[in-house]
């Protein structure tokens, strides 16, 4: 399997060129082995010399930006995988959301949300707090780099400039022209994630280099990469961890599950069962956490999250929330 950070690395490297550092040195003074990487590319980098090396080209090219000015020039090829599944989707829904279900393949900084209403859809990362408290620095600019790159790849993806309707970023900004410009917005303000908000017309617009053949066999590939990384996971890890990633396809019944993890659904349910638990009881467990997260959010009626979450009847959810809460879903939404 390909290794996507060491990728990113070389790409991190080569536009430190174009702004006339040395690779070598900065290498050097992180930490990494440039020879053996330039030459195999199969060289351990640890998060610290990652975090290092960004500082340095920060530091070196006097560019505290210097993470939202690399996601300018970046090209989805750099992405591996996950860049080629992003130009092979369908639609711009579809590559985002494709992409916020492989991103942990890329980093472990942060997670990526996607969500559509009504008249809009949000991009948001959403930050792994003690990984990001660990890494500040680092945590700043791949986001940035993030914000600013999924913005400009979508341009060459639909031959449009898309700008967001809003942006919201977890810190006051310093140059505000400069964001404003980067990012094609001038409503940019503070809030808790980095969130990019587009009218909904974007959604359904055709990818011209959609290839769906292809993204079926890179699919099967990223889902072998991401079941790779979550072999020292327990199975009910796995399946919750699968369920929240995409929960925008709904509660899958427990065939559905099982088929994507290449087993059988009676097979499925014995290693659950040697964990203590039922796939019925991890549902539940999901429903109720996206059930509580979206009332909080106060930006869905009951009846939509009903519906998000695979009732047919609004009773039926309010049923169950009670059972799990003690309260209605409508009284929990006004406390």
């Amino acid at each position: 399997m390909e290794d996507l950070q060491t990728r990113f690395v070389l790409n991190l490297l080569g536009y430190a060129v174009q702004k006339d550092l040395s690779p070598e040195r900065l290498c050097k003074l992180s930490g990494i082995e440039y020879h053996a990487l330039k030459q195999s590319g199969n060289v351990t980098i640890t998060p610290k010399q990652v975090n290092d090396l960004w500082q340095n080209a920060s530091h070196l090219s006097h560019d505290p930006l210097f993470g939202l000015h690399f996601g300018e020039s970046l090209q989805l090829a750099a992405l591996g995988i996950v860049g080629q599944i992003v130009q092979n989707s369908r639609t711009v829904g579809e590559a985002l959301t494709h992409a916020a279900q492989f991103i942990h393949l890329l980093t472990d900084l942060f997670e990526m949300d996607v969500t559509q209403h009504d008249q809009h859809f949000a991009v948001r990362f959403i930050a792994n707090k003690d990984r990001a408290n660990e890494y500040p620095f680092l945590f700043r600019q791949m986001a940035d780099l993030s914000t600013v790159f999924v913005l400009h790849e979508l341009d060459g993806l639909v031959l449009e400039k898309i700008r967001p309707a809003s942006v919201t970023l977890p810190y006051t900004i310093t140059n505000q022209p400069e964001y404003e410009r980067i990012l094609r917005c001038q409503s940019i303000s503070t809030a808790d994630d980095y969130t990019l908000v587009f009218d909904n017309r974007y959604w359904n617009e055709p990818i011209l280099t959609a290839n769906y053949e292809l993204q079926s066999v890179l699919l099967q590939k990223a889902s072998a990469m991401s079941n790779d990384l979550s072999n020292n996971q327990s199975v009910k890890e796995r399946i919750c961890s699968y369920l929240l990633a995409n929960a925008y396809l709904g509660i899958p019944t427990l065939e559905a599950i099982a088929s994507n993890f290449n087993t059988s659904p009676r097979s499925l349910q014995r290693k659950l069962q040697d964990e203590g638990v039922t796939y019925q009881q991890l549902a539940d467990s999901i429903r109720k956490s996206l059930a509580e997260h979206y009332l909080k959010s106060g930006q869905y009626p009951v009846k939509e999250i009903s519906y998000i979450l695979g009732y047919n009847e609004l009773s039926a959810f309010t049923r169950a929330f009670k059972r799990w809460t003690g309260t209605t879903p409508v009284s929990y939404q006004k406390g």
